[in-house]
């Protein structure tokens, strides 16, 4: 089992056709993922070579592309200037997951598209500006590096594109069901609760992780949620430990306003809902080991 994507995900590439989506398409490939499609509407009827003499056609539309390959899956690779009408596409064709990769979308054009895919009710957007996610060895939709850790028990919740390859790497032993990169800006499609629910309803994912980082409530809104719905074992991590007060850190969800927002209150808020909380990366995928070994 996996969360959102697995090995029947029928994926498209919107921007497939720009480096970028020539690049991560090819690399997507190269991990298995069923790639049925890109989407130009200046490249439309033509088709895209790739490694290993694979082809793939190009479509004028989303929705074309669905009806065609029968994708459930799109992976956009757009200029964060289109990304809104990209996403729009793809909601008013009805595609069930719309990974958005791209960084630097306006937050407004987040919080409209967003408000939109949820009054149209039957798209899940993962994003913007966020690695995608990957259910090893079954599919793997965005940028994270397919070959750092395989199939096993543990599911991952992310804010931290870089973050999410470390704990991948560091509990490569045990695998994970699937890893889930949320991203860090101030409004994002699917959040750490999401995750958690889907996680916990998942009968393969025994233990979950979930990376934060200061700024915003996010973390301290997950804490209540695992509180009163998660049963599995939680471990997290909180980056920003270090961060200097009053400086504006790299993330544009990282804003800390007084005490709110800080590691320290998001680790209490976690630890108070029963979640183990690690200072560093690797003491985190510690807690974890132990977890697992408990387990059995």
């Amino acid at each position: 089992m996996a969360i959102f994507l697995n090995k029947d995900s029928r994926v498209i590439v919107q921007g497939m056709t720009g480096s970028e989506g020539m690049k991560h398409t090819q690399r997507m490939l190269r991990s298995g993922t069923q790639v049925v499609g890109g989407v130009n509407p200046r490249k439309a009827g033509t088709t895209v070579d790739f490694e290993d003499g694979v082809q793939v056609p190009v479509y004028g539309s989303v929705s074309e592309a669905m009806e065609e390959t029968g994708a459930n899956v799109s992976v956009l690779f757009v200029p964060p200037a289109f990304t809104k009408a990209a996403v729009v596409e793809a909601v008013d064709a009805g595609m069930p997951l719309a990974v958005v990769i791209t960084e630097g979308v306006p937050v407004q054009d987040t919080a409209e598209f967003f408000a939109y895919a949820q009054a149209q009710g039957g798209t899940r957007i993962i994003g913007p500006n966020c690695p995608g996610l990957i259910s090893p060895e079954q599919s793997n939709a965005g940028i994270i590096p397919a070959d750092i850790t395989g199939p096993g028990r543990i599911g991952l919740v992310s804010k931290s594109g870089t973050l999410t390859y470390q704990m991948m790497y560091e509990l490569k032993d045990i695998g994970f069901t699937t890893a889930v990169g949320i991203g860090g800006d101030p409004i994002i499609g699917t959040t750490h609760i999401d995750c958690l629910q889907a996680f916990q309803d998942d009968p393969e994912t025994d233990a979950i992780v979930m990376i934060g980082e200061i700024g915003g409530d996010a973390e301290e809104r997950a804490a209540d949620y695992i509180k009163d719905n998660v049963t599995k074992p939680v471990v997290g991590y909180v980056a920003g430990f270090t961060a200097p007060e009053g400086k504006t850190m790299g993330h544009a969800g990282a804003i800390v306003s007084g005490s709110s927002g800080t590691a320290e209150a998001k680790k209490e808020a976690l630890e108070a809902a029963g979640v183990r909380v690690g200072k560093t990366p690797s003491e985190t995928a510690e807690l974890m080991k132990e977890i697992i070994a408990g387990l059995g």
